[in-house]
Parts: structure tokens; C-alpha cells; sequence
């Protein structure tokens, strides 16, 4: 069949051509044609020549269906897509169904139609990349999903989001799940903590990026933590922030957009079932905890504006622009020290501090009590407040690894000065510091263009010192929303991408976040571990 569906040039392998009547509706005939990269469409009467292109990449699946009583000869199939339309790209459902009926025999009709509903199915599956020798991968068919939600997450309406735009989409690719609601905070981290977890095959959480925080630690703080964390994780945004979200649907290529078009999206990808590797922060601070982050680690202006922007909760993601406002209306600046390990340093040739050999200079060092040098005279030996380990003790070996044997090879002790190949920042007076892995601080807040992927194994640190006007500041956040703020030569604020930092505040009350979570301010650290957790997201751009 000479269709000429698509544009000139070298077309992509044909695989099947088939005649088939559209329902429910007039009986009109369509010639479809499946290639390696589409499955055309094509009236053949009234506005024959006008050919519909449904890419397999946003493509769901295809189902045989059995036809109705009244129909004894033909056999049905359904396509189901998700093409994004429009400026912004937003995905609108489009369900096809074609009837098969070209032979007088119905069990030929019937093997027709299942042909084509199978063939269609497996070209949906998304490729897997293998680049790199990364741990890529794809949820099995069929895959039972285990889902917690907060319900008080951005302006509460997590649940209702969920049945009128998660739970259609689920249905429609055949996922099975369990959905948790959670009652109170570290609920979803208890449970990611104690729950057998062999029955399910991903873990997803719909709110905010604190929820998945609550998550990667519990999972972290398993007696089997190494082989937990290798579940693979899913976000669908339903919170204030949402910045992983927006994290991934830019890593997959299009357009920044908020809810509901994010969270159907992000849905999208999670039904598609592509897993990637996500990297991971960890995180050692001066009182003995260990942390696992998946987004950043904010000081000064960027964590006082997320949380003293609670108040403003309700209004959804407008809430950050409120507290910028009102945080620039009484700007401040944060004493303490900043150190990093470049990221083009060779750290393999570079020598570690020797333990023991402390810097005078270092005021960390001289405030730390004899009691905590004697607890962080050992390289790593971080145990989580959170009971990490404690039911079975914070040594021995459980069901995959104690989670002590995660070293941080690129840092020294707290109470020892950085290495020598570390960048001691000079100034001790700064407005703000931001350590992220991720390219999005929230939906509309497109921090780090430079960031490509969930692994790039980088946290990109920034830092403005004192003495920047409030109108740059304003201005560097307004050009945040595009990720144009990068490119406003703008000499306050300092990009540098590293492999680890330190950060020593010099006071006790200013706001220090993980992830968006509020934690004790005291001297921390951390270093990137690639590719340590599995998120699943909608691909790669190239």
C-alpha cells in the first residue's frame, strides 16, 4: 500500500500495512501503517491524503479487545497515547480503536487484531540506554507499584490529583499498585525503613520532594540498605516545590510546566518504565548523623526563603515568590566558612589530609568538644540519628552491607581541615550557598541549566558573597524561573562544579536544608555517589 505518509527522504522500516474501520462512530476506513518509529494514520475517503502520526514514544500500549455480541466477525484493538500539544507541550489523551474485519474468518480477525496490539505494545517499551555501563533498566509488565501520598502535601489536594489524573492513566497501562496515605511526618520514611518491600517493584511517592527525602533515608537506613535502594524510585508532583519532578521532565526533553501537566507527565514516564541511575549526596554533620540527599543543600537566602515560606503553603508554588520578597525586604548575610573539592581536580593522585594533623586556624576544629573529636576521630564511622542500624547494632554486616562500608573516600573527618587539594573559599560573609545535583530548585525554578542527567555524578555549587545589591539578587531569581541567570554575567555569584564541600557556619540559629527539610545548624560535608539509587524518569534528551 503506497501511503507516502510521512516526509520525503529515507523513511523508517515498515512493519505492518492493514486496512481497518475506526469505531465507535460511521463505518470510515483507515489504512494503518506501523514503522520502526510511528504507527500512521490514514483516512482513505473525504479527507483521504491527510495522514495522523502516532509515535511510539508517546504511545502507552495497544490492547485486543473482544468485540460485543453484535459483532461475531470482527475483533477489536485500542491505542493509547499521551502526544504533547500545544506551546507547552501539555499531554492530552488520545485513544484510537480500529476494528479488524477484512477476513470471513473471525479467528483470523482476532489474530489480526492481537498482532497488532502485541507489536504496537513492544515498540512502546522505551529504549534502554547502555552508554556508560550505567545500571539503566525498565519496570516489568505487569508491575505492582507501591505509592505513598501525602495528603497535606503543597495545597492538600494531593488525593483528589490522584484519582482525576493518576489513576486513569494507571488503569489504562494495566499497573497494579497499593497506595499508602501517610498521617504523619517520617510515616513514608518508617515505613521505607521496616516494610518488606519483594512484592513491589518500584516505590512512588506523590507530594513533595520531603516525602521522597523520607523515603531515600529510610531506605538508607536498612539493614539491607544496598540492595533497598536499588528500588526503583518514582516522583509524581504534588506538592510546593516539586523540584525533581521538574528535574526529570527537563532531562526528558520538554518544556517546563507545571500542574497538572507536570504530574501527567511525570505519570507518562512512570508507566513507561524507563530506570535510570540517580545520584546521591551523602551528607556528615558534626553531631554524628548521616543523610542522604537526592536534590541539594541550601544556607542563607535559598533555605530561609523555602522555609519561612510555609506560611504561604496554599498558595502552591507562588508561596516562593511571596518569601523571596519578603526575605529580600530584610536581606541578611550568613558567617562560616565554605570549602570544595573541584570537580577537575585529580583527586586519584591527590594525597588526604592525615588525620591528625589539625589546622590551627580552623575554628571548627577548636569549638568541637573532646567528646566529638573522639566520635569523628574515625574516617566515616557516621551512624544516622534516626536509628540507623540500631536494631541490629552499627557494626556487623546485615543483609546486604552495613551502611558503614559506604565510604566517603574524598573527605576527611569534620574535626580535620579539608584536604590540601580542597578550594578554602576566602570570604566568611555570604548571602547565600547552594549545593545541588539536580538542574531544578522547583517546578519554576530552573537553578542549574548546566545539569543534564539524573547521574551526572556532580553537585554544582553556588555561592554569592556579601555586598550584592537587592535589585541583582531580585533579578537573578526572577531569570532563575527560565535558567537565563547564568548567562547574566552577573560577578556576585560564583558556579563551581564539585566532587564534595564542607560548610562551617559560624552561628547556631541560621536555616540549613536537605532536600528542603529543615536539619540542625552545624558543620556538614558532602560527597557525590553516582549512581547509588534508580529513579524512573522519561529518558534522556539528546
Amino acid at each position: 500500500m503506497d501511503l507516502e505518509p510521512w516526509s520525503a527522504g529515507a523513511s523508517p522500516e515498515v512493519l505492518l500495512c492493514g486496512s481497518f474501520t475506526q469505531v465507535p462512530g460511521p463505518p470510515v476506513e483507515y489504512a494503518l501503517t506501523l514503522t520502526t518509529s510511528a504507527l500512521y494514520v490514514q483516512r482513505l475517503k473525504g479527507t483521504a491524503g491527510v495522514t495522523e502520526e502516532l509515535r511510539h514514544s508517546d504511545c502507552l500500549g495497544s490492547w485486543a479487545l473482544r468485540p460485543p455480541p453484535t459483532d461475531p466477525l470482527g475483533y477489536y484493538f485500542t491505542v493509547t497515547t499521551y502526544p504533547p500539544v500545544g506551546r507547552r507541550g501539555r499531554r492530552l489523551e488520545l485513544c484510537r480503536t480500529f476494528r479488524a474485519g477484512g477476513s470471513p474468518d473471525p479467528e483470523e480477525n482476532r489474530q489480526s487484531a492481537e498482532k497488532w496490539a502485541r507489536r504496537i505494545t513492544q515498540l512502546a517499551v522505551p529504549d534502554v540506554p547502555t552508554h556508560g555501563g550505567a545500571e539503566y533498566s525498565l519496570l516489568p509488565r505487569p508491575c505492582q507499584l507501591l505509592i505513598f501520598v501525602n495528603p497535606r502535601g503543597g495545597k492538600g489536594t494531593a488525593l483528589s490529583l490522584f484519582k482525576e489524573h493518576v489513576l486513569p492513566i494507571l488503569s489504562k497501562a494495566d499497573i497494579g499498585f497499593n497506595l499508602i496515605v501517610t498521617e504523619r511526618p517520617n510515616h513514608a520514611r518508617e515505613l521505607a525503613r521496616e516494610k518488606n518491600l519483594d512484592r513491589f517493584d518500584a516505590l512512588v511517592v506523590m507530594s513533595g520532594d520531603g516525602l521522597m527525602y523520607e523515603v531515600v533515608n529510610g531506605l538508607m537506613e536498612r539493614p539491607d540498605w544496598s540492595v533497598a535502594i536499588k528500588k526503583p524510585l518514582g516522583i509524581l508532583p504534588a506538592g510546593s516545590g516539586n523540584a525533581l519532578a521538574a528535574s526529570v521532565n527537563h532531562y526528558s526533553g520538554h518544556k517546563q510546566v507545571m500542574n497538572p501537566d507536570l504530574l501527567i507527565n511525570c505519570t507518562f514516564y512512570l508507566c513507561k518504565g524507563l530506570v535510570s541511575p540517580l545520584d546521591l549526596v551523602s551528607i556528615t554533620t558534626a553531631s554524628g548523623k548521616r543523610i542522604f540527599s537526592f536534590l541539594s543543600v541550601a544556607w542563607g537566602f535559598v533555605s530561609d526563603v523555602d522555609i519561612e515560606s510555609e506560611k504561604y503553603r496554599m498558595l502552591g508554588p507562588i508561596r516562593f515568590t511571596m518569601g523571596t520578597l519578603v526575605r529580600l525586604a530584610a536581606l541578611r548575610t550568613y558567617k562560616g566558612r565554605v570549602s570544595y573539592l573541584p570537580a577537575e581536580q585529580d583527586t586519584a593522585s591527590a594525597s588526604m589530609t592525615k588525620p591528625g594533623l589539625l589546622d590551627q586556624t580552623s575554628s571548627h576544629s577548636e569549638r568541637l568538644s573532646p567528646a566529638d573529636q573522639v566520635r569523628q576521630n574515625t574516617l566515616y564511622n557516621f551512624c544516622n540519628s534516626n536509628n540507623m542500624g540500631k536494631a541490629k547494632g552499627c557494626g556487623g554486616q546485615q543483609n546486604g552491607g552495613d551502611i558503614l562500608n559506604l565510604e566517603d573516600s574524598l573527605m576527611a573527618p569534620l574535626d580535620q581541615p579539608v584536604p590540601t587539594h580542597w578550594t578554602v573559599v576566602k570570604e566568611e560573609n555570604f548571602v547565600l550557598f547552594l549545593a545541588i545535583q539536580q538542574s531544578h530548585l522547583g517546578a519554576d525554578l530552573f537553578s542549574a541549566p548546566m545539569v543534564t542527567g539524573l547521574s551526572d555524578n556532580l553537585i554544582h555549587l553556588f555561592y554569592i558573597p556579601a555586598g550584592i545589591p537587592r535589585s541583582s539578587l531580585l533579578k537573578l531569581f526572577l531569570a532563575m524561573e527560565n535558567g537565563t541567570h547564568m548567562t547574566h554575567n552577573c560577578p556576585h555569584l560564583i558556579h563551581v562544579p564539585v566532587k564534595a564541600f564542607r560548610i562551617e557556619p559560624f552561628g547556631s540559629k541560621d536555616i540549613i536544608t536537605v532536600d528542603g527539610e529543615v536539619i540542625e545548624c552545624e558543620p556538614l560535608q558532602g560527597q557525590v555517589h553516582s549512581g547509588l539509587g534508580r529513579l524512573i524518569n522519561g529518558g534522556r534528551k539528546s
